[in-house]
């Protein structure tokens, strides 16, 4: 059992899928920082200095100073903020995957409309056999064939 574990986990789809979750976590992460430590600032900055993180709505009866406070005593809150700096990590992670994907289409059908290769052979005008492109007479038929 051990040996067909083994075998499993060193596919190579395996290991690629492997790769790709660790460097999609770290991204994820890399955007994380993105939103919440350099594009949330100065959107929070132009709208009043808001920090969009302390964006919540209370449900309970007290009234808190900032979310980790609310959080503290246990209150039971709807965190507005923290939901937007997700929905903008969402949007900016699928963004940068569908340019990755396009990009990826692109080559692809650069791929598939590369030009067919030039022809070989030519058909001969008096029998219609098949003969080399560079033929001055048919080897079928052996008619003389007119150069262009």
């Amino acid at each position: 059992m051990l040996k067909e574990f083994k075998e499993f986990a060193m596919r190579g789809n395996v290991v690629d899928m492997a790769v790709g979750i660790i460097i999609g976590a770290a991204f994820g992460k890399i955007i994380s920082s993105l939103v919440k430590d350099i594009v949330m600032p100065p959107i929070g900055m132009l709208l009043g200095n808001v920090d969009f993180t302390e964006i919540f709505i209370n449900l309970s009866d007290q009234a808190y100073e900032s979310l980790a406070a609310a959080r503290e005593a246990g209150a039971a809150t709807i965190n507005v903020g923290i939901f937007v700096n997700t929905v903008l990590d969402f949007v900016i992670v699928a963004f940068a995957i569908f340019m990755v994907i396009r990009g990826m289409n692109k080559l692809k059908r650069k791929e598939e409309t590369a030009p067919p290769p030039a022809p070989t052979t030519k058909d001969c005008p008096y029998c219609l056999s098949a003969i080399p492109i560079k033929a001055t007479r048919c080897g079928h038929c052996t008619s003389e064939l007119k150069t262009a």
